[in-house]
């Protein structure tokens, strides 16, 4: 039964010879109700355990997302939730949440996005996917000339699409790889963020002709959907390397395959895909140029413990009636 997965969490001591006091009971009683739907990592589960201000109730597995409907019955007289990016937050939600809604994003992804991008890129412009499969299938043989070379980040030009701290992030972590010239391209023109990293403000088209590298960092919205398509693909140079970190939705993943396909970009490396999981039989991954990664920019500990005590104290500071750390103005 799926309520084998859900375990509940009492902030109160125990009275080890005859269960619960009477005043345990009482002061339970009291504690505000919270619902978290998966086993978060370890320091927000502890900041919650030892508030003192909650009680709260876990889908206690890592494997397993909780059931739509357990979900929606267990919301009723909560009074938070803390949820995580497989939970589909709607209408049918909200109103079985019943309440105001304060939304509190988990802003503290920008250095583990951006070494992960990093990494990325090194990994598909020096092909290092196809390297580890050579020497461990035996195409390692005699030394060839140019057998699996790759493209270098010296003297080159690195183009960001979308440019914020993430954005930032990445083009401070390349700089010593002696990148000539970084460029940007946004909605306008973000002058106080681009001096940071000396980058010049193209236009779209000039962003897509000029860039050796091409990293996608900006967020997902109607005018930004499959933004990157046939068109952007045809103008970038056949020795370019195109790299999503952002959302899958930006990329029109036909057009994409096909410059990949016929060489009208040199590589691709991907850590946001539609749908996800990417169904393993995809066209994208018989693709040698092309690598793939489940959706892992934040999976660092350090991170994932800092997004979880994120959440767990805006939590708390909303319970009560305080401003959170980070919120989401809606």
């Amino acid at each position: 039964m799926a309520l084998r997965g859900l375990r509940r969490i009492a902030v109160a001591p125990l009275n080890i010879s005859g269960g619960l006091t009477g005043n345990v009971q009482r002061e339970m009683s009291t504690l505000q109700r919270v619902y978290v739907t998966r086993q978060i990592p370890p320091e927000g589960l502890k900041i919650l355990r030892e508030s003192g201000q909650v009680q709260f109730e876990l889908w206690d597995s890592d494997d397993v997302p909780v059931p739509r409907k357990e979900l929606l019955q267990k919301l009723k007289g909560v009074d938070g939730l803390v949820c995580v990016l497989t939970e589909r937050i709607d209408a049918e939600l909200l109103d079985a949440a019943e309440g105001s809604v304060w939304v509190t994003p988990p802003d503290v992804l920008t250095d583990a996005v951006a070494e992960l991008t990093v990494a990325l890129l090194l990994t598909t412009s020096r092909r290092l996917v196809e390297a580890t499969h050579e020497a461990k299938t035996g195409g390692w043989g005699t030394w060839r000339t140019l057998w699996l070379c790759g493209h270098e980040l010296a003297n080159s030009t690195v183009g960001i699409l979308g440019l914020g701290r993430i954005g930032v992030a990445i083009a401070e972590r390349l700089a010593p790889f002696k990148v000539k010239k970084f460029i940007y391209t946004d909605v306008a023109p973000r002058p106080e963020l681009a001096s940071i990293i000396n980058a010049e403000y193209v236009s779209f088209d000039e962003l897509a002709k000029q860039s050796d590298f091409l990293s996608v960092c900006c967020a997902l919205t109607p005018e930004t959907k499959e933004i990157c398509n046939k068109n952007l693909f045809s103008k970038m140079k056949n020795t370019s390397i195109f790299i999503n970190t952002s959302r899958g939705g930006v990329v029109n993943q036909e057009d994409l395959y096909e410059a990949l396909s016929t060489g009208q970009i040199a590589g691709a490396g991907l850590d946001v895909t539609v749908p996800e999981p990417l169904p393993t039989n995809h066209p994208l991954f018989t693709l040698k140029n092309c690598v793939i990664l489940p959706h892992i920019a934040s999976a660092s500990y350090t991170t994932r413990n800092a997004m979880s005590a994120l959440a767990a104290n805006n939590l708390l500071l909303g319970l009560q009636g305080e401003p959170m750390i980070k919120e989401l103005k809606l």
